[in-house]
């Protein structure tokens, strides 16, 4: 009997107000780039109109290729809750019916900290101590000043992964989730050391609405990376960022 979910399939959600405002930065650019979304907390940013168009399209393909899930889980953020309901808009009202659809904090993105609404020169001056640190302890363990690492985020994967493992077997599972919860998700189901956690190699980090997929091995002991990132849409522009 497998001892694990037969289907695991993460979606990153699609392109969010914020994505479009940062550009892949790590900060705003500046004042006028941070206007549209400053002060607007990061579970109520919502998905931009070409975020609709990607979710939409990618539900199309996650039909076609999956089916019928047995539950899909979001972080409970706006834009992993709207995205999920672009992907299922794809199925008919009979197969929603049978998805059970939950919301789990525990996959939500790692909490950005003080610096979430900062431009680049505001967060230089306030923190100048930042680089030289996350240049010392590296992108998975050093912290955002007043956040999360993603050894931080890692724990919390952690505890929904054994509760999928418990409660779940054979089942099958969609999570809408978080570009930084992806990457803990990889380290613990793929076993990455804390090295090859330190930040996605070159061209991979997870585009919005990109979907990874793992399948139970034959063992049902384990789950299997199929594949990653595959994106099914066509509109818009893949964003770096949460």
């Amino acid at each position: 009997m497998s001892k694990r979910p037969a289907l695991l399939v993460l979606v990153r959600h699609a392109e969010s107000a914020r994505n479009q405002a940062k550009k892949g930065s790590v900060y705003f650019a500046d004042d006028a780039a941070r206007q549209v979304v400053r002060g607007v907390p990061d579970h109520l940013i919502d998905l931009t109109a070409d975020g609709h168009k990607q979710a939409e399209q990618t539900g199309h393909a996650i039909r076609e290729r999956f089916g019928v899930f047995d539950y899909v889980y979001t972080s409970g953020y706006a834009r992993t809750v709207q995205t999920a309901e672009g992907i299922l808009g794809a199925y008919t009202s009979q197969e929603r019916d049978s998805m059970r659809v939950r919301t789990n904090i525990f996959v939500r993105e790692r909490d950005p900290g003080f610096a979430y609404d900062m431009t680049t020169a505001e967060a230089e001056a306030a923190f100048p101590w930042l680089n030289e640190y996350w240049h010392t302890f590296g992108g998975f363990m050093a912290r955002p000043p007043g956040g999360e690492s993603l050894a931080d985020v890692t724990g919390r994967v952690h505890t929904f992964l054994d509760t999928l493992f418990r409660d779940r077997p054979g089942q099958k599972i969609m999570v809408v989730t978080h570009g930084g919860t992806l990457r803990c998700f990889r380290f613990l189901l793929e076993r990455w050391g804390y090295q090859q956690a330190q930040r996605w190699p070159e061209g991979q980090t997870p585009a919005n609405c990109g979907v990874t997929t793992y399948r139970v091995a034959a063992s049902g002991e384990q789950l299997e990376l199929e594949d990653y990132n595959r994106v099914y849409w066509t509109v818009g522009s893949a964003s770096d960022g949460i």
